[in-house]
């Protein structure tokens, strides 16, 4: 299977920050195969746009459909479109030629205020694109806009709950997702808007569209500390076509919003610095060493298209959602208990050997305090057995089970044939499992709560001292995950792949007991 196919149709900027020509950097560094059929050539730089040259729509739809006829494609990613003849055609070529996947960034507003839509061009769009739309990515501005015709009451932004309406809004002219850009009204840490420049300290982009598998409506919003900063220009087109790679690779729609953002963000805090105005970003940010952006190697870990699915089977296991409505069979929690008292056994062990195998007191001590809360986890165990008449001694004496045995000796053997990276891969499904297991347990209203013998289990994998053991755990993998080579990552990832499907084997042998 060869790279993603992105087709960019948008027009072009001569400066080489927005546009097509953005269009292309952002798909390369995202290890996808770019194409483009322009719609206007511009000439402009990080000051302005000076002159724009419109591309008669009978030789953009050659283009679209050269490329597409040859190479095929598998997202369509929009820009700059200009007129009701460009939309017009393009709608009629996505038609004609099948597309399914579409994401639309409706370049409607310039920087300087300017619409560069007419109203007619409006309707166009309105009529034509927002139906074939997968994902709509507007700036507040523009969803203002595209809103002044149906929804005329709402012209301005006060709080973050306005973006969720907002989007909400725009879904109902017919994309399937949309994703309102807070970059435009920075917010205070309250959720209502920054008035002065000295109380901006968010940006929150909300993303709002429904789960395919369930029909439930999905809100997300996405918030980042406010970075004041200049170097700004074609952050609309590089996140579209953030998204469209990622939609492109396989990854589901919220995993590609997210990862799309983060890509931006580290483009700005890292941007080169070119040009007298708004300069662009450094969309080759991380391409050249690993595929995911510092600090985020867990998030990309768990969103590849290769993972995502076993890890969702195994924190959404029958057996978890057992224990959150309380209807788990109290027998199979006892079988848990003991047999995860043996593996803690061999977890705490493995965590003894990850501070052998660690190179500097640093990491020593943060898998020596994983190993302290381990103790405080086994106690909990033992005192969850007596409760029940069982113990300490019978669950020390209680034979192993197959899948334990199995887990347990496989994560030894990588500690004792991988480096200490690839122990703490091995370790890292148990646990992150177990807190995001707990998290979301314990955050769903369906959870039953009085009268559950296992709320307490729930709530102690939401205390502070296994949260504080996650996030030391986390910041391991982090902080040496960016040490290694891309050929290193894919290792890893196999290892967490594997190491997954023995904890779900896990829940497996619990829910069969």
């Amino acid at each position: 299977m060869g790279p993603g196919r992105v087709l960019a149709i948008a027009g072009s900027d001569s400066s080489g920050g927005a546009g097509l020509e953005a269009d292309q950097k952002v798909i390369a560094a995202h290890g996808c195969y770019a194409m483009t059929a322009t719609t206007a050539l511009t000439a402009q730089n990080t000051k302005g746009v000076y002159a724009i040259h419109h591309i008669p729509s009978e030789f953009l739809r050659k283009q679209i459909d050269a490329v597409i006829e040859d190479v095929g494609v598998d997202v369509v990613k929009t820009g700059m479109l200009g007129s009701t003849e460009t939309i017009e055609t393009i709608a009629d070529a996505l038609t004609f030629h099948g597309v399914s996947t579409v994401v639309l960034d409706p370049v409607m507003i310039a920087t300087t205020g300017a619409e560069l839509l007419p109203q007619q061009a409006l309707n166009a769009l309105h009529t034509h694109l927002l139906p074939l739309a997968t994902i709509i990515t507007p700036n507040v501005p523009e969803a203002l806009l595209l809103l002044r015709d149906t929804r005329p009451e709402m012209d301005k932004v006060s709080t973050v709950d306005d973006l969720e309406t907002i989007g909400r809004a725009i879904r109902q002219l017919g994309p399937k997702w949309v994703l309102v850009k807070g970059g435009h009204c920075p917010f205070k840490k309250d959720g209502t808007v920054a008035e002065a420049q000295a109380e901006r300290e968010l940006v929150v982009d909300v993303l709002v569209g429904e789960d395919a598998a369930t029909g439930a409506e999905v809100v997300l919003r996405l918030e980042t500390a406010y970075c004041e900063s200049q170097h700004t220009h074609g952050t609309g087109c590089s996140l579209a076509s953030a998204i469209a790679s990622n939609l492109a690779k396989g990854m589901a729609m919220p995993a590609a919003v997210r990862a799309g953002c983060r890509y931006v963000q580290a483009g700005i805090r890292s941007a080169p610095g070119l040009g007298g105005g708004n300069g662009p970003l450094n969309h080759f940010h991380s391409v050249y060493t690993l595929p995911f952006s510092p600090g985020h190697f867990i998030d990309y870990l768990l969103e590849r298209p290769d993972v995502a699915p076993i890890w969702d089977k195994f924190v959404n296991h029958p057996f978890v959602l057992a224990m959150g409505d309380g209807t788990l069979p109290l027998e199979s929690f006892k079988g848990y208990l003991m047999q995860d008292y043996l593996y803690l056994v061999h977890f705490a062990r493995a965590n003894a050997l990850g501070s052998y195998k660690a190179s500097n007191m640093k990491d020593i001590a943060a898998s020596a305090a994983i190993v302290t809360h381990i103790f405080k986890e086994m106690e909990l165990h033992v005192g969850y057995c007596q409760g029940f008449g069982i113990s300490r001694e019978e669950m020390e004496k209680t034979e192993e089970k197959a899948a334990c045995t199995a887990y347990t000796r496989y994560v030894l053997d990588i500690g004792q044939s991988q480096d200490w990276l690839g122990l703490q891969v091995a370790i890292a499904p148990c646990l992150l499992g177990y807190g995001v297991v707990a998290k979301q347990l314990h955050a769903n209203k369906r959870s039953k709560r009085e009268g559950n013998l296992y709320w307490t289990w729930i709530q102690n994998y939401v205390a502070n001292d296994y949260v504080t053991a996650v996030k030391t755990g986390s910041e391991l993998l982090e902080r040496h995950a960016v040490l290694q080579s891309p050929s290193r990552i894919e290792e890893l990832v196999k290892i967490f792949i594997h190491a997954t499907k023995m904890e779900i084997a896990f829940w497996e042998m619990y829910s069969s007991s």
